[in-house]
Formats: C-alpha cells, sequence, structure tokens
C-alpha cells in the first residue's frame, strides 16, 4: 500500500506488465482475497512508491490490486483511548487541523513529507508498507509506539476467510514480525496521549524535501516517560531509551515540567550519542578511527533536533 487517490486505476495500468491483471476490491477482505488468488500481486492505492520503483526498473509487477476504491480504510474512528486510523489516510488529510488536533506530531509529519502532488495521494500505510529511513511518519509512530492492524488470510489454502493481527510498528519496521503472504495494513492503532508532541527534521534545501535527520519527541505524563525517535539516520526509526529514561528523571512532572538549557543540551548530545556512536577500537589495539566529517555533521543535527523537540514539548 503506498498512495491513494482517484488516479489510482490509472497509475495501476500502466505500472502492471502488459496485459497483467488488475483487481479493484471494494472491501478489506476482497483485498485480502484478491492477494491470497493471486500470490505474486502487488498492493497500490496511488501508486507513488510503487512507480518509482516501476520507473527505476527494480519492479514490474505480474497482477496489481488496487486500494482506492476500499473507502473504510480511508478515515478514522476512537477506540478504547486509542485513534483507530485507516492506512488508508492521505498525508493531506492528516496534515489538516482537526487532524492536528488529534495527534499533532504526525500531522506535523505529513505536512513535510514533501510537495503538495505527493501528500495529496501517498497515505499512512504507504509510508509504513515501504518503510523508507526517511519515511516522515515513521519516527512519529516509533515514539507514540503505534501498532498495525493486519487482514490476511485465515486457515489453509483454500479454506477462504479473513484473520486480523496486531503488530507494533516498531517491529514491523525492524524486520522482528513480517507481512504474510495475502496480508495487508489496514489500519494504524495509535495511542492518545493528550500531552505535548513534536517533530522535527532536517533537509538539505529550503522547503519540503527529503529528510537527512528527524526527530519526535512526545510527553508521556501518566507514565512520567519521554519518548524519543530518530528518523532518517539508520534504516529504521532508532528509539535512544537510556537518554529517554535519564532525561524523564530530571522533569518535575507536578511542576512546571521546564528543564535548564543545559539539561536539554545534553539531552540532544545523549541522542545523538545513542544515534551515530563513535567508531568502535580495532580489536588489534590499533588507533581508533574518528567518525567521517559528514557523520560528525549528521550526529550535531541530530542533537539539535532533539534539543529542541523536547524544549519546545516542555515549553
Amino acid at each position: 500500500m503506498s498512495t491513494h487517490a482517484p488516479h489510482a486505476p490509472q497509475a495501476a495500468q500502466s505500472a502492471a506488465q502488459p496485459g497483467a491483471p488488475v483487481t479493484l476490491p471494494a472491501t478489506l477482505d476482497e483485498a485480502v482475497a484478491a492477494l491470497t488468488a493471486m500470490p505474486a500481486a502487488v498492493p497500490v492505492a496511488g501508486g507513488t512508491d510503487l512507480m518509482a520503483a516501476v520507473n527505476s526498473g527494480r519492479l514490474r509487477p505480474a497482477a496489481l490490486v488496487g486500494l482506492a476504491r476500499i473507502s473504510e480504510i480511508r478515515g478514522w474512528e476512537y477506540q478504547d483511548g486509542h485513534a483507530l486510523l485507516g492506512a488508508g489516510l492521505t498525508l493531506a488529510r492528516m496534515g489538516r487541523p482537526d487532524f492536528a488536533a488529534l495527534i499533532p506530531a504526525l500531522a506535523a509529519a505529513a505536512r513535510a513529507a514533501g510537495p503538495p502532488q505527493i501528500r495529496n495521494v501517498g497515505t499512512l500505510g504507504g509510508n509504513i508498507v515501504s518503510a523508507a529511513p526517511t519515511g516522515d511518519t515513521l519516527p512519529v509512530l516509533a515514539a507514540l509506539e503505534a501498532a498495525v492492524l493486519v487482514a490476511g488470510p485465515s486457515g489453509g489454502p483454500g479454506e477462504g476467510g479473513v484473520a486480523r493481527r496486531e503488530i507494533p510498528v516498531g517491529h514491523l519496521l525492524s524486520g522482528r514480525e513480517m507481512l504474510r503472504p495475502g496480508e495487508i495494513v489496514g489500519y494504524v492503532r495509535v495511542p492518545l496521549l493528550h500531552a505535548p508532541q513534536t517533530f522535527l527534521k532536517a533537509t538539505g534545501r529550503t522547503g519540503p524535501g527529503r529528510a537527512l535527520a528527524s526527530a519526535s519527541v512526545v510527553l508521556d505524563p501518566a507514565r512520567r516517560g519521554v519518548r524519543c525517535a530518530v528518523g532518517a539516520v539508520a534504516p529504521m526509526p532508532l528509539r535512544p531509551l537510556e537518554a529517554e529514561r535519564w532525561v524523564a528523571s530530571l522533569i518535575d512532572w507536578d511542576g512546571d515540567r521546564g528543564l535548564a538549557p543545559e539539561a536539554l543540551h545534553a539531552f540532544g548530545e545523549y541522542v545523538a550519542m545513542a544515534c551515530i556512536p563513535d567508531p568502535s577500537p580495532p580489536e588489534d589495539g590499533g588507533e581508533t578511527p574518528v567518525l567521517p566529517a559528514a557523520a560528525l555533521h549528521l550526529r550535531r543535527t541530530v542533537a539539535a533536533l532533539a534539543r529542541r523537540g523536547l524544549g519546545r514539548a516542555l515549553a
């Protein structure tokens, strides 16, 4: 699942091999049935990630299952202190004020995810399934400890039926758990913390662009905790857990929650060192190598993002 737009069927037709079947289910169950019947099929909604892979020659699907007509995965609802987000939600929709009031950091990440033509078709589910290191929503989902709800075939071959299961987003992005044949991400369950949360990113140019580094900081007053996730510097978002625990111990959760500038600076450095550590000394006892200048610059960037993100959350 990569994008969502009325243009999805046309994108699907152009991406598939000539003569390849294109199925357009109306429900999630129908999509699972189509993927089960055609194991070589690729699910697609708007096609931003798919078309990039096709245009570069990395992918030529034998069949496609279009998801743009599945209305059930294009909205959201409240469920037991969580927001249940449809995987077909576009980034543009998540950037609107009503969604920002619900999950501010995720809305900020959606607004930062490239130019309007990308945000208008790119989806939350596409960001997750593509799992690109620079996916802007991914560090926010990691910091919020979100989970994906997956639909897939139940029973053995030919038995039919659809089963659901839940996978922590962090497990899916790290490869600890994988989507099975015929499975599709239908929803994302996000805890509603009703607390400050931020998303910041650094790019190589002015305006929307691919992240060089990004960071999301989330306060969890109920657990007296701080969650931080750093994106774009590794194949998956990184959680500096020791830095989180250390800075949470400094916060007066019953008072104004403020921190001295020195503590904020130390937190940024702690996060940056955890995400971009110094090289290990050689086993032969030789001279320890130093980080290249580009890595040192990236470390300083991560430190600044983490420091500013926490500062804004505590303000």
